[in-house]
C-alpha cells in the first residue's frame, strides 16, 4: 500500500496515527496547491447527460436559505440535550468502553456530561470544516470537470456548500460553545483531494467517501438529537448531500467504464487510502487530550486501533453510504476483487447491497416535502 497518503507502513498502528502532527492548529488561513487545469467546454447542450441534468433541475428547486428557513429562536441546553441522551451518571457499558485501569474510572456526572458535550462539539466541528472542504472541491469540479450538465450542477452545489459551513458555524458559535481546530487525519485528506491533478479524484474522495460518510453521519445523528433546531438543520443538509453523493456516483459511474484495470487500481487505492483517514479522524483524540486523558488510553478502553477492524457500530454505520456506491461504480470488483477485500478487513463489507445513492436521493429530499406540505395545508 501507498505510504503517499497515510505516512506509515502500517495502516493500523495506533501509536503513529496518534503522532500525527496538527498542522492546522494555530492557522486561519491554510493554502494547498490545487494542480488542475480549468477546462472551457463549448459544447453547451444541457441535457446531454439527462441525469445529471434531472439532478440540476432538482437542485434549482430545493435550496433553502440559513438564516429564514431554521429555527434559530430554539433554546439549546447543551448538558441538558446530553443528559437527555447519555444519562447524568456514567455509564460505560452503554458506549461500548471498559474503563477498569484508566483515569476515567472515577469519573463522575460533572465529566461524563463535559465528555458528551464536547464529543458533540467535536463531531459538528469537523462536519464543519469538512463542509468547507467540499465547498473548496465543488468550485475545483465547476473548474475542471469537461461536460456542461456536470458544471451546471456543481455551480449549484457551491452554493449549498456555502450554506452548510454558514449553518455549522452558527450553530456551534451561537447554540453550543465555539468549535474544534481541523482534525489531523481530514485535514490531510482535503489536501490530498484538493492538491490531486485529476478532476475524477475530486470527485472520488469529496463526493463518494469524504460526503458519503457525512451523510451517513447526518442521518444518524438526525434520529437521536433531542434537539429541533439541529435536528432540522441537520434534515435539510442531509436533502442537500443526498444529491452531491449522487451527483459523484452518475458523473463517475459514465467515466470509470472507460478506463483501464490499472487506471481503476489507483482510483481502488484512493479509496481505501481515504477510508483509513475517515477511520483515523473518528478516534476522537482532541476530545481526550482536552478530557486530560491520553488519547491511546481512551481509545484502548473503547477497544478500537488494536486491529484493522472497526468495532463501534456508529463507526461501522457511517460507512454505509461508501460501500453501496464504490460498488456502483465498479471499484469493488475490480482487480480480482481488491477493494472488496479490503473493506472486508475493516468490517464494512456488509453495506455492498444496500441502496446507492444515485437512486435514493429523492427520498431524502425534505426541503420539497416540507413546501409541498405547507402548501397542502
Amino acid at each position: 500500500m501507498s505510504e503517499q497518503i497515510i505516512d506509515r507502513a502500517d495502516p493500523n498502528d495506533l501509536d503513529a496515527i496518534l503522532s500525527v502532527p496538527n498542522p492546522y492548529v494555530d492557522e486561519v488561513v491554510h493554502a494547498v496547491k490545487d494542480n488542475c487545469d480549468a477546462i472551457f467546454t463549448w459544447d453547451y447542450e444541457k441535457g446531454a447527460r439527462p441525469a445529471l441534468n434531472k439532478l440540476y433541475e432538482k437542485a434549482k428547486g430545493a435550496q433553502w436559505n440559513g438564516e429564514t428557513d431554521l429555527p434559530w429562536d430554539t433554546d439549546v441546553d447543551p448538558e441538558k440535550l446530553t443528559a437527555t441522551l447519555f444519562g447524568t451518571e456514567p455509564n460505560w457499558e452503554m458506549v461500548g468502553m471498559r474503563v477498569e485501569g484508566t483515569p476515567m474510572q472515577s469519573w463522575g456526572s460533572k465529566e461524563w456530561l463535559e465528555m458528551h458535550t464536547e464529543m458533540q462539539n467535536w463531531s459538528l466541528s469537523q462536519f464543519m470544516h469538512g463542509e468547507q472542504g467540499a465547498l473548496i472541491c465543488t468550485a475545483k469540479i465547476v473548474e475542471t470537470v469537461p461536460w456542461i450538465d456536470a458544471k451546471y450542477y456543481a455551480a449549484t452545489q457551491v452554493v449549498d456548500e456555502a450554506r452548510h459551513v454558514e449553518v455549522f458555524a452558527k450553530y456551534l458559535d451561537t447554540k453550543l460553545t465555539g468549535h474544534y481546530q481541523l482534525n489531523t487525519h481530514l485535514g490531510l485528506l482535503l489536501d490530498d483531494i484538493i492538491s490531486d491533478s485529476r478532476w475524477d479524484m475530486t470527485y472520488l474522495g469529496m463526493q463518494i467517501m469524504v460526503e458519503g460518510l457525512a451523510l451517513a453521519a447526518f442521518g444518524t445523528m438526525h434520529m437521536i438529537t433531542p434537539d429541533p433546531l439541529l435536528k432540522q438543520l441537520l434534515r435539510y443538509v442531509m436533502s442537500d448531500e443526498a444529491r452531491h453523493v449522487a451527483f459523484g456516483v452518475l458523473s463517475l459511474k459514465e467515466y470509470y467504464e472507460g478506463l483501464t484495470e490499472a487506471e481503476l487500481f489507483e482510483r481502488q487505492q484512493f479509496a481505501f487510502e481515504a477510508a483509513l483517514r475517515m477511520r483515523d479522524r473518528l478516534l476522537n483524540q482532541e476530545v481526550w487530550e482536552r478530557m486530560g486523558v491520553d488519547p491511546k488510553t481512551a481509545i484502548l478502553a473503547g477497544k478500537r486501533g488494536e486491529s484493522a477492524t472497526l468495532e463501534d457500530p456508529f463507526q461501522i454505520l457511517l460507512f454505509s453510504k461508501i460501500v453501496p456506491n464504490c460498488k456502483k461504480l465498479g471499484l469493488l470488483d475490480a482487480n480480482d476483487g481488491w477493494l472488496r477485500q479490503r473493506f472486508s478487513e475493516i468490517g464494512v463489507i456488509q453495506f455492498e447491497d444496500w441502496a446507492d445513492t444515485s437512486i435514493e436521493y429523492e427520498e431524502l429530499d425534505a426541503v420539497s416535502a416540507d413546501r409541498a406540505a405547507a402548501e397542502g395545508a
